[in-house]
């Protein structure tokens, strides 16, 4: 997102920007073990801000403090048979690693998004762990998206095209204006993310969603025209998680005076997702039952969001870095006087069961068992015969680690 999000809380006196900066530990189990129990889940992903090094050929500046978001969908392909991003359920079970990221950019035209493949590609590049980024690396990555055809299909913004270098090709001018925002993320951004796992039904529900979303820039109906409070990263990928039934829908393309009250924000997005999927009050199934939008969830869809899997996982930007500088903003957006997101931000990185697999499944099985040792008489059956499940399907994660 644009660096607007200050801005606008100081000149409409929406709030304040919380703290910008947190040193926080590596979160979430590795990959391998966490896909081998949840082969199918999202992982969505608040990122900094992004600037290049002084004497860069092309000066790419991306989100300012406000940020960008993007989304991993583990077991999740790009259509080979198209020449434009549109992605598919992959056959077979999944792998590790095996998905595509997906990424907004206001410098598309015919595109909301598009699909890089291979979750390490499109988190770290072409880099081995520990290798410094330098100009060959970051060269060898560029060649790789061009290879995998991250672009393909995509096409600029006259506007965009106009600033390229004479002596760069439209081409490699593209590839170079959307590394580290739709590929390479840790190459130029710090991030935090956040896992939720689903089954294939859910998530060819998501991938129907995003491809819809395409739709009509593919179509060449309509340009695509990137908006900070009507149309902006975060609003898709808060849409393509309210597809599952975790949240409700947030509308694109509202009035201006409407919007600038009420839009999403990256980090914001973080911690309100980990708040859904760990911290709803399943042990007051009133209060859940209350709730139009998780009534629905459960009685249409049997799932409730707050469930075991749901990790933060946090990762600085490549430190030993020759093209991008590593001290970056990612700024919330909160109340002015009573915020509370970097207070709930820092109880994410403190408290285990929010990183850490085991204690997250040791603190659900606490609360199911809880939850049904204290059922009503005259307790809503659908309620507790899910609990009942979910503690069963539990049971069976935990015996697989071991815990």
């Amino acid at each position: 997102m644009r660096g607007l999000i200050c801005l606008l809380a100081t000149t409409l006196l929406l709030g304040g920007c919380a703290s910008t900066r947190y040193n926080v530990p590596s979160g979430a189990s590795d990959e391998t073990s966490y896909a081998s129990l949840f082969p199918y889940y999202v992982e969505f992903c608040a990122v900094s801000e992004i600037r290049k090094r002084p004497g860069s050929a092309v000066d790419v500046e991306g989100g300012g403090p406000g940020g960008h978001s993007v989304l991993y969908l583990n077991g999740v392909c790009r259509d080979h048979a198209t020449t434009y991003p549109v992605i598919a359920v992959c056959d077979g079970e999944p792998r590790p690693g095996e998905g595509v990221g997906i990424s907004v950019n206001a410098h598309y035209r015919n595109a909301n998004w598009t699909a890089t493949e291979g979750r390490d590609f499109f988190f770290h590049g072409d880099l081995a762990p520990g290798e410094a980024l330098t100009a060959a690396s970051y060269a060898r990555t560029q060649a790789r998206a061009e290879q995998l055809g991250v672009l393909d299909g995509v096409v600029f913004h006259d506007r965009v095209m106009r600033e390229k270098p004479q002596a760069m090709s439209a081409r490699d001018y593209m590839y170079e204006m959307s590394v580290a925002t739709d590929y390479a993320i840790a190459f130029g951004r710090d991030r935090y993310c956040a896992r939720v796992p689903v089954d294939r039904p859910r998530m060819r529900g998501i991938v129907d969603y995003l491809n819809s979303v395409n739709a009509p820039y593919r179509e060449g109906l309509r340009d695509f025209e990137w908006d900070v409070l009507r149309d902006n990263c975060a609003h898709l990928t808060h849409n393509a998680l309210a597809t599952v039934g975790l949240w409700r829908h947030w509308p694109t393309e509202r009035p201006l005076l409407v919007a600038a009250f009420d839009f999403p924000v990256p980090k914001n997005e973080f911690v309100n997702l980990m708040r859904r999927t760990n911290d709803l009050p399943i042990d007051r199934p009133r209060e859940i039952l209350a709730d139009d939008d998780l009534r629905r969830a459960l009685v249409e869809k049997d799932w409730l969001a707050t469930r075991p899997g749901g990790l933060a996982e946090a990762e600085r930007a490549i430190a030993d870095n020759a093209l991008y500088e590593t001290d970056l903003r990612l700024i919330f957006f909160d109340e002015a006087i009573f915020g509370h997101y970097q207070q709930r931000f820092e109880a994410i990185f403190t408290e285990p069961r929010y990183t850490d697999l085991a204690a997250n499944f040791a603190w659900f099985a606490a609360r199911y068992a809880q939850i049904l040792h204290d059922r009503p008489a005259d307790g809503d059956a659908r309620y507790y015969d899910h609990i009942a499940r979910e503690q069963q399907d539990l049971a069976t994660l935990r015996a697989r680690i071991g815990s």
